[in-house]
């Protein structure tokens, strides 16, 4: 899908690595790339982990070498200088925003002027928009549009700030096949998976584990693969180990590349206490691998068809989530069926629709909503 003229977009993101919304900016920058666009990025932090396409500004250099008070007005005079040298079409600001002094600095100097489009990637509003409805409209009154993740948190936005000028654009998955052909890592023959950031404050891995013991799978010989690091990944292996269960839950350092060890499993789960759009789901399902996930705040009920693709449970019950942990293992039609529909069930999430998405943003004339 070429585009003519040729704009520039200017992605601005909190980094490359860590997570799912810097792994969605980073597939972010690819697609917008493949549609034709002059992609820049520009990190904040220097951890660059994830593929992505375009010119790079990484600011977290320039942050590792001198985080003083001169260090910071540096990284700010070349944030600026950039801005205005390069006359960008529009500016996707895709970082989580909790500061309202920085954000208002940011919004106000850097921004003063530009087409800009914020990202909300979080059912969690406070990562994103201040609290007070006030202050969020004097942010955010001039944004050219506000895009959402999901239909949960578009409608939380509306319901809670009023917010008009508002779009739902879906995390696309990347359709690089080369990334399974790392087949060397060791796994159990029978698993089901979690990957991603080992925090337990959101993604309430502490469930998953008391969810796994009252199951029937150490007695099939289905183990649980933890994939991923964070915070709390030594609380959680001592939680493992005063449980007894360190034969049969197997912790896997983060790796750039998780697709060779995802389809290998029997399913992904989720556990998580609020999400944006799970990235995970959608990644896990585009392999062919069925999942079960909470239906938890944001997200996993606009992917899971309830024993369609995967089973959606009511959160925060681990007996339930046991229960449908044991249905994958013991019904066997039924995980045939979701596992056939697996692929078939996230094309929406292609790259090729959510490219289209984008393109009526940033190609249809548009009048600029007082947000």
């Amino acid at each position: 899908m070429q585009i003519n003229p040729r704009k520039k977009i200017c992605l601005v993101v909190s980094s490359l690595g860590d997570g799912g919304a810097e792994k969605s900016s980073g597939a972010l920058s690819i697609l917008l790339h493949g549609m034709g666009y002059e992609v820049h990025v520009i990190s904040i932090l220097n951890r660059i982990d994830y593929d992505y396409k375009g010119t790079l500004l990484n600011l977290g250099e320039l942050k590792d070498k001198d985080d003083s008070f001169f260090g910071k007005l540096k990284r700010f005079t070349v944030f600026f200088n950039y801005l205005r040298l390069q006359k960008f079409d529009f500016i996707i600001d895709s970082r989580s925003r909790p500061s309202l002094v920085k954000q208002f600095i940011i919004n106000k100097v850097l921004y003063v002027n530009e087409n800009v489009i914020f990202i909300i990637h979080s059912f969690f509003l406070n990562h994103y928009i201040p609290s007070n409805k006030l202050f969020a409209r004097l942010l955010y009154a001039n944004a050219f549009k506000v895009v959402t993740v999901s239909k949960a948190i578009q409608e939380k936005l509306v319901r809670k700030f009023s917010f008009k000028n508002v779009n739902i654009i879906y995390n696309s998955v990347l359709e690089d096949k080369t990334l399974l052909t790392l087949d060397n890592v060791l796994v159990p023959d029978k698993f089901m998976l979690f990957f991603g950031r080992l925090d337990d404050d959101v993604k309430n891995l502490t469930l998953l584990i008391e969810s796994y013991k009252l199951s029937n799978l150490i007695d099939n010989n289905v183990k649980l693969v933890i994939l991923g690091d964070g915070k709390d990944k030594t609380m959680l292996e001592q939680k493992v180990r005063s449980m007894n269960l360190s034969e049969q839950i197997v912790f896997m350092p983060y790796t750039q590349n998780p697709y060779s060890i995802v389809r290998k499993a029997l399913c992904t789960l989720l556990t998580s206490k609020y999400e944006g759009l799970p990235t995970v789901l959608i990644e896990s399902l585009s392999l062919g691998v069925p999942v079960i996930s909470v239906d938890c705040e944001s997200g996993p009920s606009e992917i899971i068809n309830n024993e369609h693709n995967g089973l959606l449970i009511e959160n925060y019950q681990p007996d339930l989530f046991a229960n449908a942990m044991n249905r994958f293992v013991y019904d066997d039609k039924l995980y045939k069926h979701c596992k056939k529909n697996a692929k078939e069930s996230v094309q929406k999430f292609s790259m090729e629709n959510i490219s289209s998405d984008w393109k009526n943003i940033l190609e249809t004339p548009s009048k600029q909503y007082p947000i």
